[in-house]
């Protein structure tokens, strides 16, 4: 660009000048001092100006290239790309997948651990609900005899006449009431569905006949042949029941 400057001016410079035509002024504006140089005098002020835009325009680029030197020579220098870079990068994701896997199965392993745990748990704390399940059912039979020998017995021969007879039941209903707080204390509970007038509850009674009542309701239980009884809220033995059937 320097040169292609130089060149014009040495053209302009061989020029021959135009004579100067001097004209009448037509009007009263005062001229410039610009107005009175000689032709030499202008193109040589031209050309210095010429020279200082080139000069100016040339630093321009110069600054711009040696920036965007540095930039590409800064991103260069930040991700270089060679196979030992390469092997490592690799290396180090292979080594972050397997600390990844490892973490899943240490968090895999702990979730199964707690689950065990709790499963146990559960397990012990059903053997000690029903422990006594084997025992109790030895027992259930006594219980009913005793019940039955209290039932048995007419109210109307419990007066002071009968002294004896009137001790032996007291003694028997002492001794059942202490027996079943003792059961209750472990779990063992015993209900009469017949008492409160229950519906039929195929989980907890079995039916055994089926008879018309007047002024009960349907599928209600009217009679109780042999009491039920629970364990820990689980069925231990279904009550035999009589069931309203007016239908």
């Amino acid at each position: 660009m320097i040169q292609r400057t130089l060149l014009r001016s040495l053209q302009a410079a061989t020029r021959q000048p135009q004579p100067l035509r001097l004209t009448r002024a037509t009007h009263s504006t005062p001229l410039s001092a610009s107005a009175f140089r000689s032709p030499s005098q202008q193109l040589a002020s031209r050309r210095h100006y010429a020279q200082e835009a080139e000069v100016k325009k040339e630093e321009t680029l110069a600054d711009q290239a040696d920036a965007q030197g540095q930039g590409d020579k800064s991103t260069a220098t930040s991700t270089p790309h060679t196979p030992a870079t390469d092997a490592v990068q690799k290396e180090l994701d292979a080594k972050k997948k397997e600390v990844l896997e490892l973490t899943d199965r240490v968090k895999r392993s702990v979730a199964d651990y707690r689950n065990l745990q709790e499963q146990t748990k559960r397990e012990i704390q059903a053997s000690r609900d029903f422990a006594l399940q084997r025992f109790a059912k030895d027992l259930l039979d006594s219980v009913d005899n005793l019940d039955r020998a209290l039932i048995n017995v007419p109210a109307e021969n419990l007066v002071a006449e009968n002294k004896d007879l009137l001790q032996l039941h007291a003694g028997l209903k002492m001794t059942e009431e202490i027996l079943m707080t003792t059961l209750k204390k472990h779990g063992l509970e015993r209900f009469d569905p017949a008492e409160a007038g229950h519906r039929f509850d195929p989980n907890k009674m079995e039916a055994t006949f089926q008879a018309p009542q007047e002024g009960k309701e349907e599928g209600s239980v009217f009679y109780t042949q042999a009491k039920g009884f629970l364990l820990n809220g689980r069925v231990l033995r279904a009550a035999k029941v009589g069931v309203v059937k007016n239908s």
